[in-house]
């Protein structure tokens, strides 16, 4: 039984909360939502502070690229300055003083060879120098001139900053380079007074491109040297679509001295740095593929969202490998439990896989087949002892009265009435006649009424004072109920009410339907019970037959509680007449409700 009542409390229970797979899935998805949420937190952190990094740290190397430029332009102006005041330089933008060929020729070449000891200094950064003498319309190269002096070329370049092509467009070749034009003349920049000093100073692009290589090589950027409106110059391994696309997103973005942003072209994202040189007004940009340099963090990251997938339909398909093997059998198990409850002991169980829980079912339909042929035995024996018992009880009754109906002939044959000896033994042939009819053990409540009426009229004759009345409703006469139920109830009224008082003699038989239960009441106008009698009386119902209580009423409410149920009983009170009132009341069995209501539809 302790088993029995923690199997139908642990199934109570799994009603009203979560079931184990779903407890199992929950759990899941709370271990797997922290885990995430970190993660993914940490990859964010972690994305950005190596973004910043590279932001920092790209600026710092471009800053210093620009630098170097700056610092190698800056020794060439520098050179420049020294050279105008050199007093050889001076000396070859003489007053025309040149009276010595060799003198001439030795100041000629040594300005030459010190602008070629400049030029040579780095390989890196070759540069190029010009002394140009205004005075004497002579020009001193440590270079190869397409031409000699040009007072037109002068003019146009002497703006006193560095420019990109010498505005005469002379070659392509000159046009890819950077020139400054200085002279210590005191007069306004770009005038030329006839006798100035003029020191050229120029660059290749070639120069910008070695240290953009060079740049390149040490970092993973894609560098350019960038001016709108002019042609940008590219490292020699550069991607000149992705460069081309850039410059048209510069092109429409003002720049400013040091900018950096993340650009996203062609659906990739690239971090552009820009620091503008303090000399050329020309921007020094580096291309960086962010996705590339942060690809390891992203791979790292989906590989993690990847894993924490595949867990997590692994962890799934746990549960339900759980759910299949362990709780289906369990809830089937709880579900048999729950229909033997009901009293349902046909229920078995059945298991395709031969585990633990096969060998539970196949306990379980054993203990369902025995507790079924159990119960249908003591079923059959209740039912048999039943039967015995309405037969014992029936029996009874019918030598109470036969003891009575053969007295009152004795008497009447002794009194010499044939008339009422022969009509007490026509209605005494009739009563055997009706309950030696053995094949059911029920009738109609019309033939217990017919019955009562024959009882009524032997009563009659023997006392004359004796008036009955009987009102039955007409849907009631056809309720099937007990033999001799009603018989011995009148047959009381007749012989401890109606006999013992000279003035009584009237017996009313009346009964209703109310509430799926039907009434008979059966009144006399006798001397009755005083209250206390009533009382216990009505006590001795509810209690074994004792040797001192007469059998006729108890038997009556003990066929009619068999018959009925536990709701059905005898009830005795005052009468309204005066005298003993007797309450027969039963239930209405569902199968003669059901009937009833689909007769009247």
């Amino acid at each position: 039984m302790n088993i029995w009542k923690r199997f139908i409390s642990f199934g109570r229970t799994s009603r009203s909360r979560f079931s184990l797979f779903a407890k199992i899935n929950c759990l899941i998805v709370v271990l797997f939502i922290p885990i995430i949420i970190m993660y993914t937190y940490s990859n964010n952190v972690t994305y950005d502070v190596v973004s910043k990094e590279l932001q920092v740290s790209n600026t710092k190397q471009l800053t210093f690229l620009s630098s170097q430029i700056d610092s190698r332009i800056n020794q060439m102006m520098d050179f420049s300055l020294i050279l105008s005041r050199d007093p050889n330089v001076r000396a070859f933008n003489g007053l025309n003083i040149w009276n010595d060929r060799y003198d001439k020729m030795q100041t000629r070449y040594v300005i030459q060879e010190k602008l070629m000891l400049q030029s040579g200094v780095t390989d890196i950064w070759p540069t190029r120098y010009a002394v140009h003498s205004q005075q004497n319309e002579d020009v001193i190269a440590n270079y190869n001139r397409t031409s000699g002096y040009d007072e037109d070329y002068l003019k146009r370049n002497m703006s006193g900053q560095w420019t990109y092509g010498d505005q005469s467009a002379e070659s392509k070749e000159d046009m890819k380079s950077f020139y400054w034009f200085f002279t210590d003349s005191l007069a306004q920049p770009g005038m030329l007074t006839g006798s100035n000093l003029v020191i050229e100073a120029s660059f290749s692009y070639e120069n910008i491109q070695n240290m953009l290589d060079t740049y390149k090589e040490g970092g993973q950027g894609d560098p350019f040297f960038y001016h709108k409106g002019n042609s940008p110059i590219l490292n020699r391994s550069a991607d000149k679509q992705l460069s081309e696309e850039l410059i048209r997103y510069l092109d429409e973005h003002s720049s400013e001295d040091t900018t950096q942003d993340v650009v996203k072209l062609n659906g990739k994202k690239y971090l552009v740095s820009s620091v503008k040189s303090s000399y050329l007004d020309w921007h020094l940009v580096d291309v960086v593929p962010l996705y590339q340099i942060l690809q390891p963090i992203s791979l790292s990251r989906n590989l993690f969202y990847l894993f924490m997938i595949l867990l997590f339909v692994v962890g799934i398909s746990a549960s339900i490998l759980l759910y299949r093997n362990i709780q289906y059998p369990i809830k089937k198990l709880i579900q048999g439990l729950r229909r033997v409850q009901r009293g349902d002991y046909s229920v078995r169980l059945h298991s395709k896989d031969q585990n633990e829980f096969s060998f539970l079912f196949h306990r379980f339909n054993d203990m369902s087949h025995q507790i079924q042929d159990l119960i249908e035995n003591v079923f059959q024996e209740k039912i048999r002892a039943k039967e015995a018992t309405l037969k014992q009880l029936q029996a009874q009754i019918n030598p109470h009265f036969l003891y009575n109906c053969l007295g009152y002939i004795i008497n009447m044959a002794q009194m010499k009435d044939e008339q009422a000896v022969v009509s007490m033994a026509h209605n005494l042939s009739a009563y055997y006649r009706y309950t030696t009819r053995v094949e059911r053990e029920t009738s109609s409540l019309k033939e217990e009424i017919n019955l009562l009426v024959n009882y009524l009229d032997i009563q009659k004759l023997r006392n004359g004072r004796i008036e009955y009345h009987i009102d039955i409703p007409e849907d009631m006469l056809a309720q099937s109920v007990p033999r001799l139920m009603l018989q011995p109830i009148v047959e009381n009224s007749v012989i401890h009410g109606v006999a013992k008082s000279y003035s009584s003699g009237e017996i009313r038989i009346t009964g209703e339907i109310s509430n799926g239960f039907c009434k008979i009441y059966i009144d006399d106008d006798g001397p009755g019970l005083s209250p206390e009698q009533l009382e216990a009386l009505n006590l001795k119902m509810q209690q074994p037959l004792q040797e001192e209580m007469g059998c006729g009423l108890w038997n009556t409410n003990q066929r009619i509680m068999h018959l009925f149920g536990n709701q059905s009983y005898l009830l005795f009170g005052p009468s309204p007449l005066g005298g003993f009132r007797t309450e027969m009341i039963w239930e209405i069995p569902k199968e003669d409700t059901e009937r009833g209501d689909t007769c009247k539809s």
